[in-house]
């Protein structure tokens, strides 16, 4: 098995493929958002979905369930009132209301151990549906 970082909290691992995938995104800029999900049988949070360069902020709307619950990292990139090109990294905890209250509870307690794993994650957003976590929100967050 690969390495993995264990929450101590939970007794969840976050494993090499995560912390990996965040880090090309952050750095190589080969991501545009990265989708996390947890495995309750072996207690591993792992990469669910990966979106390329060229997909947006919609395409990761779309692929996170209406039934489950997900993480997600997503790299919004945006010009200041300035002209500058900046690039903030915001943490999604998708808890949609038709999920199951074990997976809202599991994704809950596991979220602070994920985010720790994840260095460099600018800011937080909790949704329970689509309206939470709208560009819009996302927008107002990164000014």
């Amino acid at each position: 098995m690969a390495m993995a970082f264990k929450m101590a909290t939970t007794g969840m691992w976050v494993t090499d493929e995560c912390k990996n995938s965040f880090m090309e995104m952050k750095w190589k800029k080969v991501h545009r958002y990265i989708v996390f999900k947890i495995d309750e049988k072996s207690r591993l949070v792992t990469v669910d979905k990966v979106g390329g360069p060229g997909e947006g902020y919609d395409d990761l709307a779309a692929s996170l369930p209406d039934d489950d619950c997900r993480y997600a990292v997503f790299d919004f990139d945006f010009v200041t009132v300035d002209n500058c090109r900046k690039s903030k990294i915001f943490f999604i905890a998708w808890a949609p209301t038709a999920s199951r209250i074990r997976a809202k509870i599991l994704y809950a307690t596991s979220k602070d151990g994920l985010r720790r794993a994840l260095d460099g994650v600018h800011y937080e957003v909790q949704a329970t549906d689509p309206t939470e976590m709208g560009i819009e929100v996302i927008r107002d967050r990164a000014k």
